[in-house]
């Protein structure tokens, strides 16, 4: 026989096996006897719940499908909410906090000389408009309906 068919004849005795219960001796297996569960299969039959919110959450997340080249149906999200609009202070610490590196990097990257009193001012601002957006986050839930649970 060539290596190919005795290759081929494993793979048919194992397919050929599939099914089959392990016959083992109870010294060789690593756990209890007492675990050894026979394997049965199951037939599940699924009974369709009448809920009147799920169908219309069914409805509504079918028009979030779309049919792709294949004819398959793909999930297509909807178009993020817009970016909440910023207070002046806030913005003002976000130019703090990037202005300032940013400062000194154009300025070390192009040789300038630079005084103290700019170095202390780009420094200041890096960190105060660190601490500014730190402080404003707050430390609670917003007030919109927010509850920190899972939506299905």
């Amino acid at each position: 026989m060539t290596p190919q068919s005795d290759e081929d004849e494993v793979w048919r005795q194992i397919v050929a096996s599939f099914n089959d219960t392990a016959e083992r001796d109870s010294a060789d297996q690593p756990w209890p006897d007492s675990e050894n569960v026979p394997v049965e299969p199951v037939a599940r039959v699924v009974k369709p719940a009448v809920d009147e919110d799920a169908d219309m959450e069914a409805e509504q997340g079918d028009e979030d499908l779309d049919e792709d080249e294949d004819g398959e149906e793909r999930f297509v999200p909807p178009p993020p909410p817009p970016l909440p609009k910023l207070d002046l202070p806030t913005k003002l610490a976000w130019v703090a906090l990037f202005g300032g590196p940013a400062y000194l990097l154009i300025a070390a990257m192009a040789n300038w000389q630079m005084e103290g009193w700019a170095l202390f001012t780009a420094v200041a601002a890096f960190i105060g408009g660190f601490v500014a957006l730190v402080v404003r986050m707050g430390d609670g839930p917003p007030n919109d309906g927010w509850d920190d649970g899972a939506v299905l």
